[in-house]
């Protein structure tokens, strides 16, 4: 696991090592390990390593053995020794014992095609000097960060944004005419991010530049195809089995691996497979001081019944404020999910024992974990039942009445699956959002398409399946490369700290594209099928259990005086007043502090603002972070 960064020679750059140093410095929390860094007359690369694999050898930028490609990779590429031994048949040979080697080599030999051999995940870049080309790629699931910046004739990339800032061409603003987008979403659900001019490299993606030419395209496309011939417990075999392959591909490593455990059926069943296997990890739990948002207690009696050792991190209300703005600088770009404030320190206390911890993220997109999508099931029911013409009446009928019991179900019974479930109105929906922009902002925000519009595509290229599988298609998209894996990454890397992710291996994935709706997912059950797995070895209350999401106590501290006066100077600031209406934000949390009485709540809301505002001090505003380096 491992950060880079690079750019294209220009003029604009006196010294190109010593730019390309600050860079790497920038970002040296992915790897603090080692640094390394190269340049000739086109190209400079940096280069911070956590040792992982090949501990004394796999030093980057690497090489290939006439020095006519360079590489720097970040990940891990879980079937390097078959990939390897291909290769040495082919004639190649090796100078490490290092997954990324694997990579250049493949390249040299398979071109674009390696990325059709890896299963992994990764984000890397190759100079090819041959061709005076840049290639580089992500693994399919976007759980590995590329960045982009093209303007004012430079071409730079790295791992993460903010590496970006050390190099003299780098000149950016924000993004006005999205951020009414990140206020529905919480993240831009595409390749464009809030700083003008870069872009993420997409998951399952590749790109050359050439000579000032820019191309890219997608190497995998998600292809669902339901095998309906097997039973609930046949599907429970081939999961476990496939995890089982998962599971042991994720605990190669040079140093000790450790886990998180939380009381959910996802890392519960990954710690028993690991245990299973004779694998005796440590594990890593988080909880807040407050017990009633607090899941220690089940995690903990989970990892006495699995007999793996347990430690435990309290987040109280001051840990949890003063990290937040920390939290928004190391996720480059804004994200308002409280989840990652406690993720943060039990990265922070899990680096403090391993270098390697293995996680649950994914299971849900993959095998249908989320309430939405049973609440599809539903609305799925509904649509057969009642005719077209009628649900829209209802709808509008509906959509026009004060708010009782139903009324929402009915509105989404009248849309579009593209409608009621692209996560568009997760914070604010498309006309509510406007009365929280300032003048300029909702000028750029009205003259862009709606937040529905940019998810539609996703159902769209998912239209021949049915409308549950078209959500998990969206959220495989969107969901879950923009919030849970960009907070998975940010908040382990932020301590040095690789996380790995199981689940989403490309052997599990080709097996879940298999599985049918009613194996995922009904009105009353998620997981359906990998509950039934993971029910074979796990105690029956802990298969069974319900997802919690991570409760937070958010909502309850923005009450109390000390952290309600917090976000009240920030939303007086100058960020507060050039994108937003400070009247209106005031309002959202007047109301909040007073819903102890009348039960309103905008915790989310404030939230999105809030983490705005400090993630714009630390790249914009007076909190600038020269400091953030080495």
């Amino acid at each position: 696991m491992c950060g880079f960064a690079g750019f294209v020679i220009t003029a604009r750059v006196a010294d190109p090592l010593a730019t390309a140093r600050l860079m790497g410095e920038r970002i040296a929390h992915r790897g603090p390990d080692d640094a390394q860094y190269y340049a000739d007359s086109r190209v400079a690369l940096a280069f911070r390593r956590l040792s992982i694999i090949d501990l004394e050898g796999g030093r980057q930028p690497l090489a290939n053995e006439d020095g006519s490609c360079v590489l720097v990779f970040n990940g891990e590429v879980y079937n390097y020794r078959q990939l390897r031994t291909e290769l040495t048949r082919r004639g190649h040979r090796f100078a490490t014992e290092s997954d990324s080697e694997v990579v250049l080599h493949g390249y040299e030999e398979y071109g674009r095609g390696i990325l059709d051999r890896l299963r992994g995940m990764f984000a890397f870049v190759i100079w090819d000097k041959r061709t005076n080309t840049l290639f580089g790629a992500r693994d399919i699931f976007g759980i590995k960060p590329l960045y982009m910046y093209d303007g004012g004739g430079e071409f730079l990339f790295a791992s993460e944004v903010k590496a970006f800032l050390d190099h003299p061409g780098f000149a950016t603003s924000v993004r006005c005419e999205r951020l009414a987008d990140y206020l529905s979403y919480s993240y831009l659900p595409d390749e464009e991010t809030l700083f003008e001019g870069v872009r993420k490299v997409l998951p399952a993606h590749w790109f050359t530049w050439c000579d000032g030419r820019f191309d890219a395209g997608c190497y995998y496309e998600l292809a669902y195809r339901p095998d309906r011939s097997l039973s609930e417990g046949e599907w429970a075999e081939r999961i476990q089995a496939v995890l089982d392959d998962s599971v042991a591909a994720h605990l190669v490593a040079d140093v000790e691996v450790g886990a998180f455990l939380s009381s959910g059926v996802d890392s519960s069943y990954l710690v028993q497979r690991a245990a299973a296997a004779g694998s005796r990890l440590r594990t890593f739990s988080v909880g807040y001081e407050d017990e009633r948002y607090s899941e220690l207690a089940q995690a903990q009696w989970l990892a006495g019944q699995l007999g793996v050792d347990n430690r435990a991190a309290l987040v109280s209300a001051e840990q949890f404020f003063d990290a937040t703005a920390d939290i928004q600088y190391f996720m480059d770009e804004p994200l308002p999910n409280p989840s990652e404030n406690p993720l943060y320190f039990l990265a922070q206390d899990a680096a403090r024992f391993v270098k390697v911890v293995v996680s649950g993220e994914g299971a849900d997109e993959l095998f249908g974990g989320y309430p939405n999508y049973q609440q599809e099931c539903c609305t799925a029911a509904y649509e057969r039942r009642v005719a077209g013409p009628m649900r829209a009446l209802l709808g509008r009928t509906a959509g026009a009445l004060p708010a009782f019991r139903g009324r929402n179900f009915l509105v989404r019974g009248s849309q579009q699956p593209w409608q009621r479930n692209s996560r568009a109105d997760y914070v604010f929906g498309p006309q509510e959002r406007l009365r929280f922009l300032s003048g300029d902002v909702r000028r750029a925000a009205d003259a862009s398409p709606g937040p529905q519009e940019a998810s539609r595509r996703y159902f769209d290229e998912a239209a021949g399946c049915d409308p549950v599988t078209q959500l998990q298609y969206a959220d495989m998209k969107t969901w879950l490369p923009y919030d849970i894996l960009l907070k998975a990454d940010r908040m382990s890397m932020a301590h040095s700290l690789e996380l790995r992710v199981p689940y989403l291996d490309r052997e599990v994935l080709e097996l879940a594209l298999t599985l049918p709706v009613g194996q995922r997912v009904s009105s009353d059950r998620s997981k359906i099928a990998l509950r039934a797995a993971a029910g074979q070895v796990l105690p029956r209350q802990v298969a069974s259990r319900e997802k919690l999401g991570f409760p937070s106590p958010l909502a309850s501290w923005l009450r109390e005086d000390a952290y309600y006066e917090r976000v009240r100077e920030a939303f007086g600031s100058f960020a507060a007043r050039e994108f937003f209406t400070p009247a209106e934000l005031m309002r959202l949390l007047d109301e909040h502090r007073a819903g102890a009485q009348t039960g309103v709540s905008h915790m989310q809301r404030i939230w999105s603002f809030y983490s705005f505002i400090l993630w714009h001090d630390q790249f914009f505003g007076a909190s600038k972070r020269a400091r953030r380096r080495g």
